[in-house]
């Protein structure tokens, strides 16, 4: 899936000049936590979002050092936060440069940028304007719709089939320790693992094949370095 396929188009944007009073009142009226900005011709030159206004002097969270450590920190850096905290316009508090992608780039490297960068919204841009936003909702609206509605009615066979194919695609379990067999919709887990996060995925891999309607976990720990074996957790069967 690409990018032009989830994002926000046309986002709202601000302008340099734009009051950070405005910009804080239209996140606030559109109930969004950030702003691309842009200039007369469209052409992305920053953003603004509710983290550039933590420091604020109207709410005297401007940032406060001791002694030591103002000495310590350059005039420049200090002279910076002092335009963060108590500046009127959008061009004195905004990110910038900021990174983005374009619209044929894949969701896949949209997130792989959002968490190097540890952002929450990428703007997109094509030949030098900006025509979107894609931001975590908007992975989140594409998610939900992704997700099955309902589940799908097989056959043992078939259910089988799907759960040994996907533990087989799987580092974590192409060992072929862990097992599973299918009784009536029930997927009953068998085998050894040798790391307990190795569990959770097992059953995760067999509730989202279509048709289980519960699973069995059986699997024994092993501890890889004694050797000792613990038996699966008592517990009722998992609702797929």
């Amino acid at each position: 899936m690409l990018v032009q396929a989830i994002m926000t188009s046309p986002p709202i944007t601000v302008t340099a000049s734009c009051s950070v009073a405005d910009a804080a009142k239209l996140m606030l009226d559109n109930r969004i936590s950030g702003l691309p900005v842009v200039d007369a011709n469209g052409a992305l030159v920053g953003i603004v979002s509710e983290g550039d206004f933590l420091r604020r002097s109207e709410l005297n969270t401007e940032r406060k050092r001791s002694w030591l450590l103002e000495w310590l920190t350059s005039p420049g850096k200090i002279a910076d936060e002092y335009v963060r905290a108590h500046g009127r316009r959008v061009e004195e508090v905004m990110t910038a440069p900021v990174s983005a992608i374009a619209p044929t780039a894949s969701i896949s490297d949209a997130v792989r940028l959002m968490e190097r960068q540890d952002i929450k919204r990428l703007p997109v841009v094509a030949n030098g304007r900006l025509v979107g936003i894609v931001a975590r909702s908007d992975l989140l609206r594409a998610l939900s719709q992704a997700l099955p509605a309902a589940a799908v009615s097989a056959n043992d066979a078939q259910i089988q089939a799907a759960i040994d194919a996907e533990l087989a695609r799987q580092s974590w379990s192409r060992n072929g320790f862990i097992h599973c067999r299918v009784t009536n919709g029930v997927a009953e887990l068998n085998g050894t693992i040798f790391d307990e996060r190795e569990r959770l995925a097992a059953k995760v891999a067999v509730e989202n094949v279509p048709g289980v309607t519960s699973i069995k976990d059986q699997l024994v720990w092993v501890d890889p370095y004694y050797g000792v074996a613990i038996p699966p957790p008592e517990s009722e069967a998992r609702q797929a």
